[in-house]
């Protein structure tokens, strides 16, 4: 993240800090509204770019359908052993339905190798014929903290 000194500082990450993390593989925690209202959350693989999330989804996943019908979300990415996590309130964009071989595809295997490593794609090519969502959220807000979690919440 930082030089040593810089790193053992609790604080907001700097915009290098916030990119370094977010490339990483920390699964994300995306929650949004129901179809009744209540909070509904899910682990998902996302890319940061373009001033935002994409997110890929099948086309059965529940949070895919109601950020497609509420495109209030949250997020949330952090990670433990070296304590950091970004937390982001913002709106979904559909920016694809559910489809074979749409933009969602690049981003899927570019997701696949960061997750999981070289044996990404062999988890990946098998399902390509799995219709999928490309959701992009786009920040409203945007909070990220290193070091101890106590002045974040």
């Amino acid at each position: 993240m930082a030089d040593s000194n810089e790193a053992a500082k609790p604080g907001p990450m700097n915009e290098a800090e916030l990119e370094a993390f977010l490339a990483g593989g920390e699964v994300c925690r995306a929650t949004c509204l129901d179809d009744d209202g209540w909070p509904y959350s899910a682990p998902v693989w996302h890319e940061y770019s373009d001033g935002g999330f994409y997110l890929v989804g099948r086309e059965e996943s529940r949070w895919s359908h109601y950020m497609s019908r509420n495109p209030r979300a949250s997020l949330c990415i952090d990670t433990v052993a070296n304590p950091a996590k970004v937390l982001v309130q913002g709106s979904a964009e559909v920016i694809e339905r559910p489809n074979i071989g749409g933009k969602w595809v690049a981003i899927a295997r570019r997701m696949a190798l960061r997750y999981l490593g070289p044996d990404g794609p062999k988890y990946l090519e098998p399902t390509m014929k799995d219709p999928r969502w490309l959701i992009f959220i786009r920040p409203r807000s945007l909070k990220s903290w290193r070091g101890s979690f106590s002045r974040l919440q």
